[in-house]
């Protein structure tokens, strides 16, 4: 079974969703929506999330899926993992974010 790794623009992101929503909903609140955030990662590993090749017009080998009020966008690693590159409010200009998550 591959694992799954959250690269660095997820991670940053992952804390700033946990801050936001336990501020605006409070500590069970915030911690509910990350483990529901990890079950998905978790269900990507083990083929059991539906996801969406990312757009072949950004060249990117990638897929995205999403949670609640997120889009998580994520690639199969050299080794065989799951790599969560970013995770991104669906309210937010995904374009630019993107491009930096994925070094474009």
């Amino acid at each position: 079974m591959a694992a799954v790794h959250i690269q660095e623009a997820a991670a940053f992101r992952l804390d700033e969703i946990y801050r936001y929503t336990r501020d605006r909903w409070g500590d069970a609140k915030a911690a509910d929506y990350i483990d529901g955030l990890f079950d998905v990662f978790t269900r990507l590993e083990n083929h059991a999330a539906f996801s969406k090749p990312i757009p072949a017009e950004f060249g990117i080998d990638g897929f995205f899926t999403r949670y609640q009020s997120h889009i998580i966008y994520w690639r199969r690693l050299s080794d065989g993992c799951i790599g969560i590159v970013t995770v991104l409010h669906v309210r937010m200009h995904q374009i630019d974010r993107f491009r930096e998550a994925f070094d474009l």
